[in-house]
């Protein structure tokens, strides 16, 4: 595993998490981000004994993009607050099927997760639902497929997925919420290219850019001005190998 490094100071460390990678060691036993993150952190530093490193938020084990992750307790308890004030800018770009009718747009839907098949539903007379919130703009279409910038305003799990599926553009790839148009094998669109906050710490602004791998169908747009103008962090400092 490759990790680029975004962003790191004595309180942050901000990564690009590879695509079909858990961030938290699960039941299947594959190498996750926070196990290779410490191990990094413990190697480069020489610390000894156990490395903290906060997990703030999390990305789906097939989605890639910018995370930050905290190291130190201060930090940790700080950042976790932002992200409940929901101060944190993050935004996605997607592939999706199809071309929605309006250009830009705010989602809002009731979401309910059933842990049994580890699924969400669009089902706002459950009394466990909770609102979801997104904006879309349609940056580009071409071949009935479109990208999309997303911005979320709430962090439920799934829900950029559920969401554009549910108005009858599936991520392309997506294996949960798109099966009846996307093929076996297929990797989900969607990347977490932008991550904006204040330090925790410092108060200074804070932003990074990660942006996807020019496979298909990202490679439809490659040439396009959206590629060209969303400009590759001048703050990525090293590469992290397990």
């Amino acid at each position: 595993m490759k990790v680029h490094v975004l962003y790191e100071d004595n309180h942050l460390l901000m990564v690009q998490k590879p695509v079909n990678i858990p961030v938290q060691a699960d039941k299947s036993g594959d190498s996750d981000m926070l196990t290779v993150l410490k191990e990094d952190l413990k190697v480069r530093y020489q610390k000894p004994g156990n490395v903290y490193l906060g997990l703030i938020h999390r990305l789906d084990r097939p989605v890639g993009g910018a995370m930050v992750f905290a190291k130190t307790s201060k930090a940790a308890s700080r950042l976790s607050d932002m992200f409940r004030r929901r101060v944190v800018e993050r935004s996605y770009l997607s592939v999706v099927h199809g071309v929605p009718k309006q250009k830009k747009g705010q989602l809002v839907h009731y979401l309910h997760k059933d842990k049994r098949e580890n699924k969400v539903f669009v089902d706002p007379k459950h009394p466990k639902a909770k609102k979801a919130v997104l904006d879309y703009e349609v940056l580009e279409s071409r071949n009935n497929f479109s990208l999309l910038a997303v911005k979320l305003h709430t962090g439920r799990p799934h829900q950029i997925r559920v969401q554009l599926s549910s108005i009858g553009h599936p991520i392309f790839g997506d294996q949960k919420y798109g099966q009846h148009v996307n093929k076996p094998g297929q990797q989900i669109a969607l990347w977490a290219d932008v991550l904006s906050f204040d330090h925790p710490i410092k108060k200074e602004p804070i932003e990074v850019y990660s942006l996807p791998p020019m496979d298909h169908p990202w490679n439809i747009w490659s040439h396009l001005r959206v590629r060209q103008t969303m400009p590759f962090n001048t703050l990525k400092t090293s590469e992290i190998s397990s």
